[in-house]
């Protein structure tokens, strides 16, 4: 079950008992003003989509913020864990975004409370460029990260019935990706536009039909009726 709210994470998390959650994914602001009125003009390879200026991307959250996080979380990967006062980690999350020729950072980082080693994911992520472009995501966020990346995450760091949360949830792909495994979810988001936008874009790839359901129906028909008829003598 996807839980998805409009509202303050802290207000949020205060209804949750200690450690209730398993995991914790958040994206929370990084301070460095990468909160839209900047992203169009900053891409020579492919041109990058204008955002509505905001302001939520002006400084990072305070240290009641990480307190209630840990407090609710098990476990923990904070993206731009860089540019926050965090104990030393050896397990980061490097995300090469193969940005090639922009001023856009060529990686992201995530802290982790995680003891393995650094690992590293690939994917281009890059304006109108991305990594499937087969699956070609709509980009609703300036600092939306692909689903694709959420999957890695909970591929190789959460287990099977695992409750994970979302504190700042953007773009909806953390929950997209929970939805997609299986995982239950809980997420916040402040922004009453980016809410209303990202819970369209979850309600609509819910509302999709799954591939695994589509393959079931194929083999319930091959089994009823012998091998389906592909128009083949």
């Amino acid at each position: 079950m996807i839980t998805f709210t409009n509202e303050d994470c802290m207000n949020g998390m205060a209804r949750y008992p200690d450690k209730y959650f398993d995991l914790a994914i958040t994206d929370p602001p990084y301070g460095i003003g990468e909160d839209g009125k900047k992203n169009h003009s900053r891409s020579a390879l492919a041109k990058s989509k204008e955002y509505i200026p905001k302001q939520w991307d002006r400084a990072i959250p305070n240290d009641d913020y990480f307190q209630e996080l840990f407090r609710v979380s098990k476990n923990q990967i904070i993206w731009g864990g860089n540019y926050f006062n965090l104990r030393p980690t050896p397990c980061v999350i490097v995300w090469d975004k193969v940005n090639g020729e922009t001023d856009f950072a060529d990686c992201e980082l995530a802290w982790t409370s995680f003891q393995s080693a650094v690992r590293q994911f690939t994917f281009m992520w890059h304006g109108m460029l991305q990594g499937n472009m087969a699956n070609k995501e709509n980009r609703i966020h300036p600092t939306q990260k692909p689903v694709a990346l959420y999957k890695w995450l909970l591929t190789n760091y959460a287990n099977p019935g695992d409750k994970i949360l979302d504190t700042h949830v953007g773009s909806a792909s953390s929950l997209i990706a929970c939805h997609d495994l299986g995982f239950d979810a809980v997420g916040f988001e402040l922004d009453a536009d980016y809410y209303r936008m990202a819970k369209q874009r979850l309600d609509d790839f819910i509302r999709q039909p799954r591939l695994d359901s589509l393959t079931t129906i194929v083999q319930e028909q091959t089994d009823m009726f012998g091998r389906p008829d592909y128009g083949k003598p």
